[in-house]
């Protein structure tokens, strides 16, 4: 375990030891103590509460492992737990609030809490739910972080795919999609239960100004951090349509030359095998070479210049040379870029 003590508004952070934590927690005014426990709790692991000699009423679910979300104000207190995204995991944060102290737990390591509490000495804030809401919004600004830099990369595969198509792009794509899901799955229920809370208590009369202005500072970014990820999402889904639109093109490109060989090639096919019989009468009748020529040859001839005047009617072959000039404009699969 791992105790960070800071004081405020000094700025000094500490490590200590958890009997100390509490004993300061108990004297001191203006306190901010963060706890880094193991990532897996024992089975006979003491609640943190206890440990730092905190009422143990309504807070059974304070430092608990797998804790979901969840916003509470809880008389002279109020607790949360919130998510915040590192290296694409997430982590959640428990946060506990009174007029004097603010106490945080975290399973694992958490660089944003490190960095919030390397900041304080900077910010000096007047009191600590003015701190408690620059964690909320510090734990916003990983999901944006990440929201725009996946973002960024579906744009540059979008280029990508418009140059060159490739099986590992449609991979990457699912696994940027499957990115947004996670932010989205995490940061929705948790905007949720804030929210609700905080509306609750704005609409109380005895939550300061000062307050109600943090909050609703809070409900913006959580509405901006949610438009991300959401932004996110439907790039991934455009992505995604836009791959198959292409791949459609293509395979419809390839069905077009094919039905340009089958009408040619198909009706010569089809008079070769039938010359090409045992039977009575081709081997009995066609004795002479002009009837040969006349027939096997001359119809083939004739079969061939039927063909060509459908595709030159049906206007197909028009339509192909067009589709190759587009893609050779635009530097695509067989433009003079990827030759």
């Amino acid at each position: 375990m791992i105790v960070s003590v800071v004081s405020m508004p000094e700025g000094v952070v500490t490590r200590t030891d958890l009997s100390e934590a509490r004993e300061r927690l108990a004297v001191s005014d203006f306190l901010l103590v963060d706890l880094q426990l193991p990532e897996e709790a024992a089975p006979d692991e003491e609640p943190v509460t206890r440990r730092l000699g905190l009422p143990a009423e309504h807070l059974s679910w304070f430092g608990k492992a797998g804790e979901p979300v969840r916003a509470e104000f809880l008389g002279d207190r109020a607790g949360v737990v919130l998510p915040v995204l590192e290296g694409g995991r997430v982590t959640h944060v428990h946060a506990l609030v009174t007029e004097r102290h603010l106490i945080t737990v975290r399973r694992g390591p958490a660089a944003s809490v490190e960095g919030l509490m390397a900041q304080l000495g900077r910010e000096r804030p007047h009191d600590t739910v003015a701190v408690l809401f620059l964690l909320l919004q510090e734990a916003l600004a990983t999901f944006r972080r990440a929201a725009v830099d996946a973002l960024l990369k579906v744009e540059d595969l979008e280029d990508q795919m418009f140059d060159r198509r490739r099986p590992e792009q449609v991979y990457r794509l699912a696994q940027l999609r499957r990115r947004a899901a996670l932010l989205h799955r995490t940061l929705l229920p948790y905007l949720q239960v804030t929210d609700e809370t905080l509306t609750r208590r704005m609409l109380s009369r005895s939550f300061p100004e000062e307050r109600q202005r943090l909050a609703r500072e809070f409900q913006q970014a959580g509405r901006l951090a949610l438009t991300d990820v959401e932004s996110l999402q439907e790039a991934t889904r455009r992505a995604f349509a836009s791959y198959s639109s292409l791949v459609s093109g293509e395979q419809n490109g390839v069905i077009n030359r094919l039905a340009v060989v089958s009408v040619i090639f198909l009706p010569l096919s089809f008079l070769t095998g039938f010359f090409g019989m045992n039977f009575t009468y081709l081997t009995d009748e066609l004795e002479s070479k002009d009837v040969f020529w006349l027939l096997a040859i001359g119809l083939q001839v004739l079969v061939l210049f039927v063909a060509l005047y459908v595709l030159h009617r049906t206007r197909l072959w028009r339509r192909l040379r067009d589709e190759e000039g587009l893609e050779d404009e635009s530097g695509g699969p067989t433009g003079p870029r990827n030759r």
